[in-house]
């Protein structure tokens, strides 16, 4: 049994057939003939060729699907190594595509994604490779390349044809592109993990605007990926509780008494012991993940503040909070709820902490929330001052009770006359606009003196107390006694 192509004896068309031919045996049992029977299977070889092409080729816009995609790459490895070129994998997705479908219906998307298709495969040469994945997202193969720079023009030219206009039932269509670009063999991967990169740096062209092409950089996804796993460690950290406080004390230059302290979050991690804030603080400024952690190290600064109020222990503390708590719409119900739990507690003790450059960012809005913060009775505080743009106009809006100098200027003071009159500067702003002030960073008792002749309120740094637990905090407050050059300077 078999089957071949016959010419019709009717019209001269080409058929296949299925040939069925037995032998026909004589009395003497030799073979006297034969007999064939045959079927027409042109519907039958007809489903297969469809059967084929929808297992290798997208049926809406008639270009390769995932599977032959996959085929393709493994070949265009096989051939860059073989010749030593590259190849450039792109991996395409538009950038507004969805008010097509929402608002004109699904017949006019598809019907826009196949004059996409059109126009990419337009752009291509005979030897590259135009896919669809799905939805609107198509990946580019272009092979043959001598260098990288070879295929930038042909990204270019891509993403000006996809933004061109397009009539479709008169309505005037626009859209871009954001483009992810791989290079083999600069990264040598397998096909999926090349087309895994692609994506990633499609994603950085969304983020970085939108029509336009980001080439996958293996340091920048490293450092992306690292990025990503120390904010689940992040996470984990918190919901096992592995996050401390330390506090530094802030002392009174004109009394000598300890005035509050400083609430500053440490990580005592399992494995790498007790890390400074420095160290992953920076890596969740702009995470969601930064409001939890603020609004768990606010909890727990009331409840030491409480524990010490039971030891006679009085002295308020300050938090330092991010921008994305500072400006989320329910910090402020937030913060009164906190404050509800605890109604002994008297607000004034607490202060709110936010670096002069996030008050900043929208100086309107951040004066009125300080403002809500003073209603509820606590105070408020700039850190780093005279690291943002620092004006009286700035000072006059942010009404905030406290000016806390930036500690690299009191660091050098001592050595360096201009960080010396900056000092100088905001202790006379602090005093026109009557507010107090707090000199980060002393290193040492020369630094308190001098500041005491400069007439500054407060201070906090190494020379005083380096931070402490909770419990090293009781037994210092208790020896600490201030130095005998404050008591000549300030007679106390």
């Amino acid at each position: 049994m078999a089957w071949r192509d016959l010419e019709s004896q009717k019209d001269g068309e080409i058929y296949p057939e299925w040939l069925n031919i037995s032998a026909v045996l004589d009395v003497a049992g030799e073979v006297s003939h034969y007999i064939a029977v045959f079927t027409d299977i042109s519907q039958i070889k007809k489903h297969e060729r469809e059967l084929e092409y929808l297992a290798y080729f997208d049926p809406m816009t008639g270009v390769p699907n995932r599977t032959l995609l996959s085929d393709r790459m493994r070949l265009a490895i096989a051939r860059s190594r073989r010749e030593n070129t590259l190849f450039a994998l792109g991996y395409l997705d538009l950038d507004s595509f969805k008010p097509v479908n929402d608002q004109l219906g699904h017949a006019v998307g598809d019907r826009y994604l196949v004059e996409i298709a059109q126009r990419i495969k337009s752009v291509l040469r005979d030897d590259d490779t135009i896919a669809r994945l799905g939805g609107d997202e198509f990946v580019v193969l272009v092979q043959g390349l001598q260098k990288p720079e070879e295929c930038y023009s042909t990204f270019e030219r891509l993403l000006a044809k996809v933004a061109e206009p397009m009539e479709m039932d008169r309505h005037r269509l626009l859209t871009t592109a954001s483009i992810g670009i791989t290079l083999f063999p600069m990264d040598d991967a397998d096909a999926d993990t090349l087309l895994r990169h692609a994506d990633h740096a499609m994603y950085q062209a969304k983020e970085a605007g939108k029509n336009r092409y980001q080439i996958y950089d293996p340091i920048i996804e490293a450092e992306a990926r690292n990025h990503r796993e120390l904010i689940e460690r992040i996470e984990r950290a918190l919901k096992r509780q592995e996050f401390v406080l330390h506090y530094q004390p802030k002392v009174d230059l004109h009394s000598g008494q300890v005035m509050g302290v400083e609430a500053l979050i440490r990580w005592q991690d399992p494995e790498r012991g007790l890390m400074q804030p420095g160290s992953f603080l920076p890596v969740i400024q702009d995470h969601p993940i930064s409001k939890q952690i603020d609004q768990w190290v606010l909890g727990e600064a009331i409840q030491q503040m409480m524990q010490w109020r039971s030891l006679n222990i009085d002295v308020g503390i300050s938090v330092n909070i991010s921008g994305q708590t500072l400006q989320a719409s329910d910090f402020i119900n937030n913060l009164a709820s906190l404050l509800q739990k605890y109604p002994t507690l008297d607000p004034a003790c607490l202060e709110i902490e936010v670096l002069e450059t996030v008050a900043l960012d929208d100086i309107t809005y951040v004066s009125e929330i300080i403002a809500q913060v003073q209603r509820l009775g606590i105070h408020f505080a700039l850190d780093d001052f005279g690291t943002g743009y620092s004006s009286l106009r700035y000072l006059k809006h942010l009404r905030a009770e406290v000016l806390k100098i930036d500690q690299s200027f009191v660091r050098d003071m001592l050595k360096d006359d201009e960080d010396l009159a900056i000092v100088e500067g905001v202790i006379g702003l602090s005093r026109a606009f009557n507010r107090k002030v707090v000199a980060e960073g002393v290193e040492s008792q020369a630094h308190c003196l001098r500041l005491i002749e400069l007439g500054c309120d407060l201070v906090q740094g190494y020379g005083i107390a380096k931070p402490m637990s909770a419990a090293h905090l009781v037994a210092w407050i208790k020896k600490w006694t201030p130095p005998a050059e404050w008591r000549r300077l300030k007679g106390f």
